[in-house]
C-alpha cells in the first residue's frame, strides 16, 4: 500500500489506530458496561463525563482516543450502528441462503440429476430404441426366412407371418409384434435344419408303441419312434405338434404314425436280431417345413408315450 506524502515530502504520522475502529471498539467498551452505559445515556447532563472517563479508559491503556472518536462511538451506541441485524425474512434472502449452501445441497441435486438421466437413458436403450426398432427387425428377419425357403409354400407361410406382424405395429401392439418375430426366428431354424429321420433302435429304447384313442376304444393308433439324425451324425432337438393335445415341443424323439403292416414289419425287424435294418423313415431338406417320408405315415405324431 503506497502512503501519501506531505507539502514537506515527510509522510504524515499515522494514528495508532484507525478511526472507524476505535469508533467500534469504543462501542464493544459501552456494550461491555451496558448498565453503566444505560444509565449515564439516560442522563443527558452526565453523558460528558461518561465521554471523559471512556478517554481515560484509554489512556490507562496506553491507546490516545480523539475527543471526536470518543463522540463518535457514544453516537453510533445510541443509534444502534454496529450491530448485526439478521436480514428479513423473504424470496431474497431464501435465494441468497440457498446459494450459501450450495455446497452442501449441490451434490444431491447433481447425484438427483445424474440418477434422472440414468434412467431416462436406460428407459430409452431397454425400451423406447427396441420398440423404433420393431419395423426394421420385422423386415429383417422376414428376409432372413425369405432366403433360406425353397417352395411358395414356406414363402406363403412366412408372409402370413410378416402380415401378422405389420398389423401388430399398426395396433401398436409391442407384445405381439415381438411374438411374431420369435415366429420368424422359430420359422427360419426349421428351414435350416436339415436330417434323416431314423427309426430308434437301440437295445434299451422303444421303436414302437400303440394307443387306443379315447373316441374310439376298438381301435388302435400305431405309432414308430423316430429321431433326427444331421449329416453329420449329430441327433437334433426338432419341434414337433403332439396330435394328441395340439401343442408342439421341442424333443429329440417322437412318434409318427403308422399303418398296421408298418408297424408289425419294423417290430419283426427288430425281432430278428435287435437290429432294425431298414431304419431310415425320411428325410427333411433345408429349406423346407415338413419332411418327407418313405414310409406309410398319416404324418400324425406325439410327443409323449
Amino acid at each position: 500500500m503506497t502512503e501519501a506524502v506531505g507539502a514537506n515530502g515527510v509522510a504524515p504520522e499515522r494514528p495508532p489506530l484507525d478511526d472507524i475502529m476505535l469508533a467500534m471498539d469504543v462501542v464493544d467498551t459501552l456494550r461491555r458496561r451496558e448498565r453503566l452505559v444505560l444509565k449515564e445515556l439516560d442522563d443527558t447532563g452526565r453523558e460528558e463525563d461518561l465521554k471523559k472517563r471512556l478517554k481515560n479508559i484509554y489512556a490507562q491503556q496506553g491507546i490516545d482516543v480523539p475527543d471526536h472518536v470518543i463522540e463518535q462511538g457514544v453516537s453510533a451506541l445510541k443509534e444502534d450502528r454496529f450491530t448485526y441485524k439478521p436480514p428479513q425474512a423473504g424470496i431474497a434472502r431464501r435465494l441468497a441462503l440457498i446459494y450459501v449452501q450450495r455446497g452442501r445441497w449441490g451434490k444431491w441435486a447433481g447425484g438427483g440429476l445424474a440418477a434422472g438421466l440414468l434412467g431416462l437413458a436406460a428407459n430409452y436403450f431397454m425400451f423406447v430404441a427396441p420398440q423404433n426398432a420393431l419395423p426394421e427387425e420385422l423386415a429383417r428377419r422376414h428376409a432372413e426366412v425369405e432366403a433360406i425357403a425353397a417352395s411358395e409354400h414356406v414363402r406363403s407361410v412366412s408372409q402370413q407371418i410378416r402380415d401378422a406382424g405389420s398389423t401388430a405395429l399398426r395396433n401398436e401392439d409391442t407384445e405381439a409384434a415381438k411374438a411374431v418375430l420369435e415366429q420368424l426366428d422359430q420359422l427360419r431354424m426349421t428351414l435350416e435344419q436339415e436330417y434323416t429321420i431314423q427309426i430308434v433302435s437301440r437295445p434299451e429304447e422303444q421303436s414302437g408303441v400303440w394307443r387306443i384313442p379315447d373316441l374310439n376304444e376298438a381301435a388302435k393308433n400305431y405309432y414308430v419312434i423316430v429321431e433326427a439324425v444331421s449329416p453329420a451324425g449329430e441327433r437334433l432337438d426338432v419341434t414337433v405338434e403332439n396330435e394328441e393335445t395340439g401343442k408342439s415341443e421341442r424333443v429329440r424323439t417322437w412318434g409318427v404314425r403308422v399303418d398296421e403292416a408298418t408297424f408289425n414289419a419294423v417290430k419283426r425287424d427288430k425281432q430278428d436280431d435287435g437290429i432294425i435294418e431298414n431304419d431310415r423313415f425320411g428325410f427333411k431338406r433345408r429349406g423346407y417345413l415338413k419332411p418327407a417320408y418313405e414310409m406309410p405315415t398319416s404324418g400324425g405324431t406325439i410327443t409323449r408315450w
